[in-house]
């Protein structure tokens, strides 16, 4: 009885559960048909297989405005110019970077002026350009810092070397050359390389000038090495200035000078130095990078300036041999933009100024890919100068600068320069120069400096492939053609002119003239003692001018109290 009721029971519950299971399908198929009938409607209004949201993002936006700020009749600028016209228009040649989007590139000329400079910049804000490449000077991009930092809009500088643009203080100043932090390194390397302890400084006594000579002082101090003197000039200084400067230097004891000047008027400096025949032997003239810039711009060399420069040692960017940097120097010269704004010869700024329109032109392909907008708004702190003749109201805010910014700084690729990538502190990865020495028609390479593996005459592409070894044992250069012909490195240090030349007194005997005797040939005197003598001053690391002081008639010894008082009222050694 109990197991009949228990199967009635158990074969209700089986087709409830069948009937439930039915209606559940039901609904199921019923729910799933009405958006499938919604999406594959929206799918034939649209024409296509895809779906479109609501949500979507806005289209892109069919140009792009990006600025230029730089001297354009300059060594630097000369070179820049048509290279960055060149980027704008290869960027929007090429479909895969920044498709349906134009970059509209607008050029402001600062004149190698701070106060114009500053003046171009608003005027070219009120433009709502979304980045601007440049500017060349570090004073002008000091200034003009405050403003991107206020209008968010990154600051791209190819030239801007001034180490302390690196600051917190300039969140959108992201430079795209090498820090001259680097630079001065390399520098403070050589000098210990060669064994010289103080140099003096002349320098251009602008922000870029002061910075780097301060991070040299820096530098060289880890090394037990110093500035004895730092030698300013005013930018453009006149030849007479320039003279008087290098009168003073020389009347001191150090004979390496490292020049850190502008490359619009740096060669003034070797003009005067050799006039005042401070390019023989003896002498050390150290040129940060300006240089080979300038002498680049001058292919072919011009003789008259490669007179003024014969021995001296030098520092260039270090940009890689590719294939890309061939392609674009082989264009160089058949580039419609440079009859524009003056012919001029190539040099590493060009690699720059190209490379940084295209790190802008990807990081905003990667902006807009991520919903990113060029939209700009109103800057309420602005807003409340409408009365003001300057017009300050019609600059704008980048709202989408910072989401730029940050897109900006986590690009890797390989341009004409080398790597664009960047690190903690907003600089290049993988910073490299060059070693030159300029000597006869042109200028040979003898090295190389990295921050990887120091002075090296293997290329960093090379070590950068090896364990990292900076140690002073591995540090190699070729050898250096000096001022006035030499191989001999200079001591790097003289008796100054105006001072007093050690004077040493010697017994003129009649006896044991095989140990010291009067000579008629220099120096005056001669003998075993004196051979010791003038070895150990051979060894020492700098020049003793000295004189050889006779005591005695020779026709008998000396009496030698009288040889020691002698010495302890004026003369300097008694042998």
């Amino acid at each position: 009885m109990d197991v009949s009721l228990n199967i009635a029971a158990g074969g209700c519950a089986s087709r409830v559960f069948l009937m439930m299971k039915r209606v559940l399908l039901l609904l199921l198929i019923t729910g799933i048909c009405v958006p499938m009938e919604v999406v594959f409607g929206q799918a034939a209004a649209n024409g296509n297989g895809t779906s479109v949201s609501s949500s979507s993002s806005s289209p892109r936006p069919s140009v792009a405005n990006i600025g230029s700020l730089f001297t354009f009749d300059s060594v630097i600028g000369r070179a820049a110019g048509p290279a960055i016209a060149a980027a704008v228009d290869d960027v929007n040649s090429d479909p895969t970077v920044l498709p349906g989007t134009r970059l509209n590139l607008i050029s402001h000329n600062t004149n190698c002026s701070g106060f114009l400079g500053t003046v171009e910049a608003l005027q070219l804000m009120e433009n709502s350009v979304v980045a601007v490449i440049g500017p060349q000077s570090s004073g002008i991009a000091h200034i003009i810092s405050h403003v991107v930092n206020e209008l968010h809009v990154p600051l791209l500088s190819f030239a801007a070397t001034d180490p302390t643009l690196s600051a917190l203080q300039y969140p959108y100043f992201l430079r795209t050359t090498q820090n001259d932090y680097f630079q001065m390194y390399a520098i403070a390397d050589l000098v210990t390389y060669y064994g010289w302890r103080e140099v003096i400084a002349i320098f251009v006594d602008d922000d870029c000038g002061r910075s780097g000579i301060s991070i040299l002082g820096d530098a060289l101090a880890k090394k037990r090495a110093k500035i004895t003197y730092k030698a300013a000039l005013t930018s453009g200084a006149p030849r007479s200035q320039v003279s008087d400067l290098l009168l003073e230097v020389n009347q001191m004891e150090s004979r390496v000078y490292v020049v850190h000047v502008n490359p619009d008027s740096g060669l003034s400096v070797f003009s005067v130095a050799k006039s005042l025949h401070m390019m023989t032997k003896g002498y050390v003239w150290i040129a940060t990078d300006w240089l080979p810039s300038v002498l680049d711009s001058l292919q072919p060399y011009d003789t008259d300036t490669m007179n003024l420069l014969q021995g001296v040692v030098s520092l260039r960017h270090h940009n890689p041999e590719t294939d890309l940097k061939r392609s674009f120097m082989s264009r160089w010269s058949n580039l419609n933009h440079k009859k524009s704004i003056g012919a001029s010869g190539f040099n590493s700024y060009a690699l720059y100024a190209y490379d940084t329109v295209w790190l802008a032109a990807r990081a905003l392909d990667v902006f807009l890919n991520e919903g990113g907008n060029l939209s700009h708004s109103t800057d309420p702190k602005l807003s409340d100068t409408k009365g003001s003749a300057m017009n300050l109201a019609s600059l704008r805010v980048f709202d989408g600068g910072q989401q730029f910014l940050q897109t900006l700084l986590r690009m890797n690729f390989s341009g004409l320069s080398g790597k664009i990538q960047f690190d903690l502190d907003k600089n290049l990865v993988r910073p490299a120069y060059d070693v030159l020495n300029i000597g006869g028609t042109g200028s040979r390479r003898i090295g190389y400096w990295s921050n990887y593996s120091g002075l090296s005459t293997i290329s960093p592409e090379v070590l950068y492939t090896k364990p990292q070894n900076n140690s002073s044992s591995t540090q190699h250069l070729s050898s250096v053609i000096w001022p006035g012909e030499t191989l001999l490195v200079p001591r790097g240090w003289v008796f100054p002119e105006n001072g007093k030349p050690l004077r040493i007194a010697v017994p003129n005997r009649i006896s044991y003239q095989q140990f010291v005797a009067k000579d008629k040939n220099p120096p005056g005197a001669r003998g075993y003692c004196i051979d010791v003598f003038e070895a150990a001053i051979n060894l020492l690391p700098y020049p003793v001018p000295r004189t050889y002081m006779l005591h005695g008639d020779g026709k008998r010894n000396p009496v030698y109290n009288e040889i020691v008082q002698a010495v302890a009222q004026d003369v300097s050694i008694w042998l």
